[in-house]
This record gives structure tokens, sequence and C-alpha cells, in this order.
């Protein structure tokens, strides 16, 4: 039996045990220490560089989680009960569930076809269209690099300083992704990494904020200590979050730092394979960048099925309920009640879904925007059709470290053999 290929999964470069070594040899098993510092700093001449021009002076702080990232970014933005927020809809839910957290609203906006991130022209005209409503403009925007894809920044931050608005880069499918030679989370005021299990790089769990400038750091850091003053007793005079990262995870993530060029250098390897073996598939075709400015990590590698393509097994697409990936797998716990639900993807892509899962081939669907979910049923929405049609025919297919060229051709041949003729 062919082992599982995982849809992307970091590895350890074998430098990380020596950082986790030293943190308990010199009993930092808090959330701060040297890692800690260390990793910030790692960080910080990664994100700084840029392509034929001088580096940027970004401040980094990392932090537990990259949905703590977003949501101390939003607090660092004034975000309170009340105020509205632009999100992008086609993105996973971390980018908008820190929204609530702040007693905010998420505002949605729909994706450009090109990118597949927010459209800038839908930006402007909800923006506008906000203001009419509700008198004040919104408080930040929030661009996502969806699996990696940079977004329009350019134009996103023209619109947003015309406004005077602050931008969020939701960076966190995107470490290692340049827009114009320059990294993305360094464009807007605050820029969102992620560090998951299944990130280009890992600190198990983990995230961090890329900020401006020292001001904003230091801000930022107050937030992430439960805002504590500076008394030899704690004195708290407004709420703070516990979102340090420990001193054991920057340690790994210190040690995968060695490794984060190798891996993105991999990712692109591994989508420019797939283009190639897939280019004479009618009817499949791999997203890829739009344009020259555009340098994407390719985190997940995506592509669309014609809807006239027909799969294996097709007609038997939802007729029951997924119970596999339920008791946490996939970080799943709550079984659905019913096999389908008024926003799915294509019968044909969930077939191939199972023909893929059947060889032991982990694929998903693209993310459902988050217009489309029940839980913002009555948050506004700006769309153009762009992202839902796009979760009706996309999926994602193997793309990490551990992916090698023969799973690829593997991989390739099962979609092929998945075709009905």
């Amino acid at each position: 039996m062919r082992d599982r290929i995982i849809l992307c999964l970091a590895h350890m470069s074998g430098n990380e045990m020596k950082f986790i070594e030293e943190a308990f040899a010199q009993n930092w098993v808090v959330p701060l220490g040297p890692n800690v510092d260390g990793f910030e700093k790692d960080l910080e001449g990664f994100v700084n560089r840029r392509e034929g021009a001088a580096p940027l002076d970004r401040r980094v702080v990392a932090l537990s989680a990259g949905t703590a990232a977003v949501h101390l970014a939003l607090v660092a933005c004034g975000v309170v009960p009340g105020d509205e927020v632009i999100v992008q809809s086609f993105t996973f839910c971390a980018s908008a569930h820190p929204v609530t957290y702040c007693g905010a609203t998420p505002v949605f906006v729909d994706s450009e076809p090109a990118s597949w991130n927010m459209d800038p022209e839908l930006l402007e005209r909800a923006i506008g269209d906000r203001l009419a409503k509700t008198g004040r403009k919104p408080k930040a925007i929030i661009p996502v690099a969806l699996y990696g894809m940079p977004y329009d920044i350019r134009r996103i931050m023209e619109v947003a300083g015309r406004h005077g608005i602050p931008v969020i880069e939701d960076a966190a499918e995107g470490f290692g992704s340049r827009f114009d030679g320059q990294e993305l989370g360094t464009f807007g005021k605050f820029g969102v990494l992620s560090f998951n299990g299944n990130k280009m790089i890992t600190t198990s769990g983990g995230g961090a904020l890329i900020c401006r400038d020292a001001a904003d750091r230091q801000r930022v850091m107050w937030y992430a200590t439960q805002a504590r003053e500076s008394y030899p007793y704690y004195q708290h005079e407004a709420i703070g979050y516990n979102y340090r990262m420990s001193n054991i995870c920057a340690g790994i993530g210190r040690g995968q730092m060695t490794v984060l060029d190798a891996h993105i250098a991999h990712h692109r390897h591994v989508q420019q394979l797939y283009c190639e073996l897939l280019r004479e598939v009618d009817g499949v075709t791999m997203h890829g960048n739009p344009g020259a400015e555009y340098d994407s990590n390719f985190w997940l590698c995506t592509a669309t099925l014609d809807p006239s393509l027909r799969i294996k097994g097709q007609d038997e697409a939802y007729r029951t309920v997924v119970k596999g990936a339920v008791g946490g797998a996939a970080g799943v716990i709550h079984e659905a009640s019913s096999a389908t639900t008024d926003c799915q993807p294509n019968d044909n892509v969930e077939a191939l879904r199972v023909c893929l899962d059947r060889a032991n081939v982990e694929s998903r669907p693209l993310w459902k925007p988050m217009h489309r979910q029940p839980v913002y049923r009555d948050a506004p929405a700006y769309v153009n059709g762009v992202s839902e049609g796009l979760f009706k025919v996309g999926i994602c297919l193997p793309a990490g470290p551990w992916v090698s060229d023969d799973d690829v051709r593997y991989i390739v041949d099962t979609i092929k053999a998945s075709i009905e003729r």
C-alpha cells in the first residue's frame, strides 16, 4: 500500500533539537527567552530583504498563532465594538473570526479572477457604500494571500491610502511570496504570518506580526503580554492577551528558518511539475502567477476542473455524510447533519477528491467564501461571483516538502485515470 501523500506538511531540518535542548538546559521553558528573540531577528532578516533595493526596517513579534496576530493587529488599529472591517471573502475563517472577537463586523469583499484575491475595484465600491450607509469608514482592510498567491497590493494600498484606512496583510499562507520583489506582509501597517504545522515552516503552532516600526512593535508586544504596566506588582490599565510564543516553539522556528528558502524552492518546483504534467489534460487547469509582479510561494498547488469534465463515481458524490474526519482528524470534531449544503463544490470536484483519497492522496476543495458561511449570513458582502464560482470548480493538490517528483507523477496519473473517457 502506498504511503499517504499529505497535502502540505513542513519537515524538520535537523537543527531544531539544538535550540530546544538549549532552552531546556537554560530553563527557558516560558513565553520569552533567547530563542524567541533569535527567531524574531531571523524573521526580520528574511522579510526585510528586497530584490534590487535597500532592505526595509520592519519589526516582528512572535506570537502563539497566526489568528492571534490578526487579532492583535486589529486591536492595535483601534478596532472596537460597532466598527466594521473589510475582509477578503475568499479565505480561511481565521482572517474573519478575530474581527468578531473585537465585537466588530466583517464586511466581505469578493475576488478578482487573476489572483483570486481581493478585487481593488470592489474594495473601492465597498468603502464608498459603507460610508454612505453608516457615515463611517471601515477601520481596517484585510487582503489575504490565498494559497500563497500575492494580492494586488499596489492597487489595494492606493485605495486604502485615499481613504486613510490601515491595511493588515494576511500573509499566513504567503510566507516567502513576493510582489514586485518585496516580501508580502511588509507593505501594510501590519503583516500576519503563520507557522502552523502545514505552513512553509512550522513552530508546531504559532505565528508572527510584522510591524512597520519599533513603536508599533512595542505596542503589540504590550498587548501580547497581558498589557502589564511597569510596576513591581501587576497593574493593568487596558485589556491584554497571553499571545506570546514559547521559547520551545521559537527554537523549532529557528531551526526551520535554515530550510525556509529550500522549502519555498521545492513548492515552486512542484507547481512547475504539475503544470508540465497536466498541460495536455483537457478540463484541468493549474492556477499560476497572473503577472510578472507576482511571485507566489505556491504553498498549495491549486487547479480548476471544467464543469463538463466527468470523473468516475461522480453520480455518487455527496450521497453520504463525511465521517472519516470526525473525532479530531483535520480539526473536525462535529459531525454534519446533512451530506450537502446550499453552496458546495461541483460533483466532479468531490468525485475527484474521493478518487484521490482512495489512492492515499490528500486533497481538498478551495476555501468556501466567508460570505457563504452560515455564521456570517448577516454580514455585509460585496460580491461579483468570482470566489463562489472558483469554490465550485477548484481543488488543492499536495505540495509540501515531503512531496517528491514521483509523488507528483503518481497524483497526476491518478487524476488522469479518474477521468471518464
